[in-house]
């Protein structure tokens, strides 16, 4: 009876993974309704946006219950918000999909290798199979993001504070930035939303904070703390941003320094993996041959 353990708790798992990868494909190529009320709208101008999954909550749609379920207990609701936040709420994906394509990596994964190997320890790579699309996917494109959002940030402060300075109020110089950018980055795309929210109702301090959640950058939380700390003070404003861009530059620039200290370090790796033993070989290898064919020549 024991031994028949491991083959039945295989196949009860096999049997719940084949369940949920038909539920994760289903749901993912299925079209997905947009339901929304006014009630819901007037919601979100407060600032009190509903996520992807509580939007599900008594929805009788069986589907929509086994998304719940598995968003809940596995405890990826507010990872993947998060995720698709930082990503910059993409129009071709939505936390929902991600948790599909998450299940179907769970599900796949260890079946993939059960089937090359026959072991029931391939169980074990579920959970690597539902971390997968978060380091293969989501990550590079949060950080490729971030740097864009970061490439021309300090520049910004310095048009920002340059614009206040001539009178400006600083949402309608971040307006005036937006408009005569040449091409829209991301930080370009992220203060438009920011402004669109402040039109749309949200008082500038949670629009701000918004757009440091938005960005997940610790130059920006910086950035807004400053505004929000000057409406509060009534310090100038001009003054703090000038500081600040003037101390993002410093930092860059000894970060700079750090990377090409760095360099001559990282050299050692290649050159003792490929340059080194290859020279050795060119060096060793007329003795080594003379030593094998009968010693060395006789003088």
């Amino acid at each position: 009876m024991t031994e028949k353990l491991p083959g039945f708790l295989l196949i009860l798992v096999s049997l719940v993974g084949s369940f949920a990868t038909f539920t994760a494909v289903q749901r993912f190529f299925a079209p997905r309704k947009e339901d929304r009320s006014p009630i819901g709208d007037i919601s979100d101008m407060e600032g009190k946006e509903i996520s992807a999954f509580a939007k599900l909550e008594g929805s009788k749609n069986f589907w929509d219950k086994m998304d719940l379920f598995f968003a809940r207990n596995l405890g990826f609701e507010k990872k993947l918000e998060e995720t698709y936040m930082l990503l910059g709420r993409p129009a071709n994906t939505d936390p929902l999909k991600m948790l599909h394509l998450k299940l179907m990596a769970g599900a796949l994964l260890p079946t993939m290798f059960y089937a090359l190997s026959q072991s029931p320890f391939c169980l074990l790579f579920a959970p690597l199979g539902f971390m997968l699309p978060d380091g293969v996917m989501y990550s590079g494109r949060i950080r490729r993001r971030q740097e864009d959002i970061i490439h021309n940030f300090p520049t910004f402060v310095d048009l920002a504070a340059l614009m206040i300075e001539s009178g400006l109020d600083y949402m309608t110089a971040f307006d005036r930035i937006v408009k005569i950018a040449p091409v829209k980055t991301g930080l370009e795309i992220e203060i438009e939303r920011t402004i669109n929210e402040v039109q749309l109702g949200y008082s500038r301090r949670d629009a701000l904070r918004r757009l440091a959640l938005r960005t997940g950058l610790q130059e920006v939380r910086s950035f807004t703390g400053l505004i929000v700390q000057s409406d509060e003070l009534g310090t100038s404003l001009v003054e703090l941003l000038r500081n600040y861009s003037a101390d993002m530059r410093f930092r860059r620039l000894n970060k700079a320094e750090k990377l090409a200290a760095q360099a001559s370090t990282k050299m050692l790796i290649p050159l003792f993996i490929f340059i080194f033993p290859t020279v050795f070989i060119l060096m060793l290898s007329p003795m080594i041959m003379d030593l094998v064919t009968g010693g060395a020549m006789p003088f």
